[in-house]
């Protein structure tokens, strides 16, 4: 049969290509491409083969004129089922790509990436075939004479673990050569082993392989399908790529698959990472995409979850910001400052409350703001929760010793008062100190902390008390059932959060907040103590209010313990504070 208008249109171009100076953008590719590019007509023979196939064979348009590609050893890399199935797939598709193994100059086989386009003309009728035949260089040469098995996954005939690894890094050098993107996307079969299961290895063998060929036909060019194990398999993607590719290639998936006389439906979850918006090597952008990929399986399955490499750095800032607070409590950098709490009426101390500071070798002293978010809802919480308590008892027993007996007020995370062994831990913290009486240490909770399980707090709170210790409700007036927490919850303070209390002045909301907060401790006769008390006029208001329990930076700041004995002595000389006793 004579090949069409097209492929003649081939050879003319092609064969002016040495007698032109300057080449169209279409003939410069062919010329210049790196990989081998193979042209032939409708019926498979070839009319037109570029240099870099002769650089790869060794073959002259000459030598291959008229042939198939059989016939010059570019065969599929399986049997001879592989073969008709080949030939069946190039006369039902019109595109396809293939593993093969083709004839190098040096006359050895190797394996290589056939991808085959079919063209029509305008009435629909195949005029000519374009082929690509990519050697799969990343190979190393001294690697050359190992078998197939080592690059190669021995069921599907894609390339394994070990050879994907080198493709990724050549992929890379490529996408920077040309400026271009590269798609990672790693793919994992959802429920697999389950299915495995029900139909069977063979069944479970004939089903990924139907899948791989399946996935295969979603590719374009020089796109590489790789199965790494199990359901597992990872696509190098060298076009660009958007939701919309992904969407198409999910719908795809589900179609459903007939293997060995049943239909399967099957999904899968797709993570992808895309170089070099994600700029690291080959190895963490594959480490990148599978986290994607579970992130894909967390949301539902079914799906695709992109990689984001600024939210990466930060879980990463994070892990080495509690890597470090993880040092600094075996290296002994923590410390407890002190801040006193006070009767506005008497003038009284009547306890402090302790305050985590870190002594930063570097960068000096560190408030709680700058490292206790790093350490949200991880079980760093309990460790330190507990070296709080530890801490706290033995400067309690300290003081005893300096003839200073004052409660402390440590703070408890909502997750460490509901592990479920903290009534145990702070009964075998109390017995350390036997000289310390329970009753000086009073542990505070925010009032959220019971919302997540009441149930669970109120047990741990009664269990708390019997061995002697109380209880005070933090920064209360931000919760959720403020009115609800006070009836129920068994507390001997309650201390209204200095948000409210420092622009209570100023702020008529603030204000009405804390008139109903102090309004509300009096009717069901609970203690009260405001936090953020700066200035004489915050505490004049407050006593109106009849609120006479404060601590605040217009009393003591935080302070180191061994500051607390001075401080108590300068005290009672503070006659602006002490004038307070005579308001009615």
């Amino acid at each position: 049969m004579a090949s069409g208008a097209q492929a003649s249109a081939w050879r003319v171009a092609m064969s002016t290509l040495d007698t032109q100076d300057v080449a169209s953008p279409s003939e410069s590719a062919f010329r210049y491409a790196n990989e081998a590019i193979i042209i032939t007509n409708a019926d498979n023979q070839v009319i037109e083969v570029n240099p870099a196939f002769s650089e790869l064979t060794g073959l002259a348009l000459e030598d291959v004129r008229g042939k198939t590609p059989e016939a010059f050893s570019i065969l599929p890399l399986d049997d001879h089922r592989s073969v008709r199935l080949m030939r069946e797939e190039l006369q039902l598709r019109d595109r396809s790509k293939s593993q093969v193994s083709y004839r190098s100059h040096d006359g050895q086989f190797y394996p290589g990436m056939l991808s085959i386009n079919r063209v029509r003309d305008t009435q629909g009728r195949v005029d000519h075939h374009v082929m690509v035949l990519a050697d799969l260089s990343a190979i190393p040469a001294h690697a050359r004479h190992l078998n197939r098995e080592v690059y190669f996954d021995a069921l599907t005939g894609l390339p394994n673990l070990q050879l994907l690894t080198q493709l990724i890094q050549e992929s890379i050098q490529h996408a920077e050569n040309q400026q271009q993107t590269l798609a990672v996307c790693s793919l994992d079969i959802d429920h697999f082993q389950a299915i495995n299961e029900r139909l069977g290895l063979t069944v479970g063998d004939a089903l990924l392989s139907a899948f791989a060929q399946r996935l295969s036909h979603q590719l374009f060019g020089d796109d590489v399908l790789a199965r790494i194990g199990g359901d597992e398999f990872v696509l190098l993607l060298h076009h660009g790529v958007d939701d919309v590719f992904f969407e198409k290639l999910l719908g795809s998936i589900r179609q459903p698959l007939m293997v060995e006389g049943q239909v399967v439906y099957l999904t899968a979850s797709l993570g992808i990472t895309r170089y070099p918006h994600d700029h690291v090597q080959g190895d963490v952008l594959l480490r990148h995409a599978n986290q994607a990929m579970y992130r894909a399986k967390q949301r539902g399955r079914d799906t695709h979850h992109f990689f984001d490499p600024h939210h990466d750095r930060l879980l990463q800032a994070r892990h080495e910001q509690r890597q470090r607070f993880m040092d600094a409590l075996d290296h002994d950098e923590l410390r407890l400052h002190y801040q006193p709490q006070v009767d506005m009426r008497s003038g009284q101390v009547v306890g402090v409350e302790a305050l985590i500071r870190w002594q930063h070798p570097e960068r000096g002293l560190l408030s709680p703001g700058q490292f206790l978010p790093a350490i949200d809802a991880t079980p760093l919480e309990i460790d330190l929760g507990e070296w709080v308590i530890e801490q706290a008892l033995r400067q309690l027993a300290s003081w005893q010793t300096a003839n200073i007996v004052l409660p402390i007020n440590v703070n408890i995370s909502p997750a460490h008062l509901l592990t479920s062994q903290f009534s145990q831990r702070l009964a075998a913290l109390l017995a350390r100190y036997p000289t310390v009486s329970p009753a000086l240490l009073k542990l505070e909770v925010l009032e959220s902390a019971a919302m997540h399980d009441v149930t669970a707090a109120l047990q741990t709170m009664a269990r708390c008390q019997a061995l002697g210790v109380s209880f005070a409700i933090d920064d209360f007036g931000t919760g959720y059932s403020s009115l609800t927490h006070l009836r129920q919850l068994p507390v001997s303070l309650i201390k209204i959060d200095q948000s409210f209390v420092r622009d209570m002045l100023v702020d008529r909301d603030d204000m009405a907040i804390v008139e109903s907060v102090i309004y509300m401790a009096n009717r069901f006769q609970r203690p009260m103590l405001a936090e953020g008390v700066e200035t004489l006029e915050h505490a004049r208001a407050l006593m109106v209010l009849g609120c006479e329990l404060a601590q605040g930076y217009g009393i003591a700041r935080p302070m180191p313990p061994e500051a607390l004995p001075g401080w108590l002595e300068q005290w009672p000389l503070r006659d602006d504070w002490h004038g307070l006793s005579r308001l009615q």
